[in-house]
């Protein structure tokens, strides 16, 4: 016996122990790092490279694409952001981040219930739990409000509310990814669409070309002017000008399909795509503009490093929420209402019934799992920040590169152009050579094929410039909305 309450006392002085130093431990602040975004070594400006030429001293970034004065193209980018099944899933993920973080956030309010109870029982005679002779048949009536609340002395519940909506923020971003990407890769592929149009009437022309070219070489030959070895020559280039001729077409019709996708269009019409053409390469490279100053709030603009440093926000949340377990819970419940065992007397006033109660419930032992679930929130931590240093890198790096890309693209444009009108004036005097009988036809056909060759690499260098371009705009985050905070929603 003495043993027995001694056991029972030092209990009870365990338990008494344990919830003071939780009390003493935590205070009545959240428990767990509050939020501090990581120092990043970053360049102060960021502006565009000197030898750019083609620049305008502001941009709008929100509808970058309306420079390019391509009403095609701005009809286009509309119609994906309206049915584009990437665009949608986003949405979805959006909404249902956000009803995640109304629920975390309802956690942290009194919950309170209308009940309406009505039971009928028979007890058994022979079970000795009623007096003889008392009725074995018994009714019960109940109407009350009930509620209860938890008070958050540690936290747990802002932090799982903090965690919530830096999560809904995330998902925001995410969006923002899918439509900045949208923008350009959609931009970017009718950008490549208008240079495959203009592969395909380069090659077709040359076709034309090649055939009259071997017709003539056929006459000729058949005239006695001629050996076999011209003839085989003409008609291994028009074989493989049509090779040509093919890709291009090729091209075009897989660029038209990946286009329908992006637009978020039906299987049907993805399979006989019909995609409305503007302006040509030419015309839209004329329109072609770099921004002369780039925004210098990099980290501040692109969806995805947003969206890392939330996941960030949120995992750092979790440290709290996790460590709150340590400490003791404490529940406040309340019932009041009416009960009778007659329905016309439960509103009697001798029918009223209330309660009060409190729970203050402190873990002694868990064998670790709390450790373990705090454990498990810092390594998620430690990703989520490894997460967010790589975005902030990416995120430079694209800036450079796209700016690197531009001013190659603008100097190889530059040449190509010198190109082509040399290799123009060469086969023009590789032609009257041939005439007059001072060189053979093997120069005029390597004039002709190196000439289709710079012609052909000028418009890849078009679509590649203005390709690039697009991926300024996309490595500093335009095209987008920032995220709203829920807080203002």
């Amino acid at each position: 016996m003495t043993t027995s309450m001694t056991t029972n006392i030092s209990t009870s002085r365990l338990v008494l122990t344990a919830i003071a130093a939780g009390l003493l431990l935590a205070g009545c602040g959240a428990v767990g790092p509050d939020y501090q975004r990581p120092a990043f070594d970053t360049p102060a400006t960021l502006t565009t490279a000197a030898n750019i030429s083609k620049s305008v001293a502001a941009a709008e970034w929100l509808s970058w694409w309306k420079s390019f004065q391509d009403p095609v193209l701005n009809s286009l980018l509309d119609e994906a952001v309206a049915h584009n099944q990437d665009l949608v899933l986003a949405a979805g993920r959006v909404e249902e981040a956000r009803a995640t973080a109304t629920a975390a956030n309802s956690s942290r309010y009194p919950t309170v219930d209308a009940n309406l109870v009505a039971t009928k029982s028979r007890t058994s005679q022979n079970s000795g739990k009623i007096p003889a002779g008392s009725p074995l048949i018994a009714k019960d009536y109940q109407a009350s409000l009930s509620a209860s609340y938890e008070l958050d002395f540690w936290g747990k519940l802002s932090r799982a509310d903090e965690a919530a909506r830096a999560r809904l923020l995330s998902q925001e971003a995410n969006r923002g990814i899918v439509i900045s990407s949208l923008y350009s890769n959609l931009a970017q592929s009718y950008f490549a669409l208008r240079a495959y149009d203009a592969q395909v009437a380069l090659a077709d022309s040359a076709l034309k070309t090649r055939q009259e070219n071997l017709r003539l070489q056929q006459k000729r030959f058949s005239a006695g002017s001629i050996g076999e070895l011209d003839l085989h020559q003409a008609e291994a280039e028009a074989a493989a000008t049509e090779i040509t001729l093919a890709q291009a077409k090729q091209a075009l019709a897989n660029t038209e399909s990946a286009i329908a996708v992006l637009l978020g269009r039906s299987p049907a019409a993805i399979a006989n795509p019909d995609i409305p053409r503007g302006n040509s390469i030419d015309r839209i490279y004329q329109q072609l503009s770099v921004p002369a100053d780039l925004p210098s709030d990099l980290l501040n603009r692109r969806p995805d490093i947003i969206a890392a440093e939330q996941t960030l926000v949120a995992a750092n949340a979790d440290i709290g929420q996790a460590k709150a377990q340590y400490f003791p819970s404490l529940k406040l419940t309340t019932t009041y209402g009416d009960e009778s065992k007659v329905f016309q007397d439960l509103f009697n006033p001798a029918s009223l019934l209330w309660n009060l109660g409190a729970n203050l419930a402190q873990p002694i032992f868990r064998a670790g799992a709390i450790g373990a679930v705090v454990s498990g929130a810092e390594a998620r931590k430690t990703q989520a920040l490894a997460q967010y240093v790589q975005s902030v890198q990416g995120a430079f790096r694209d800036v450079h590169d796209a700016l690197i890309n531009t001013s190659a693209n603008e100097q190889m444009y530059a040449a190509g152009n010198r190109r082509v009108v040399a290799l123009k004036d060469s086969l023009r005097l590789a032609e009257l050579r041939y005439k007059n009988g001072y060189s053979g036809y093997l120069d005029v056909l390597s004039a002709q094929r190196d000439l289709l060759q710079a012609e052909s690499g000028l418009i890849d260098t078009k679509r590649a410039h203005l390709a690039a371009v697009v991926s300024i705009y996309k490595a500093v985050g335009g095209g987008w909305d920032k995220p709203q905070s829920p807080a203002t929603k």
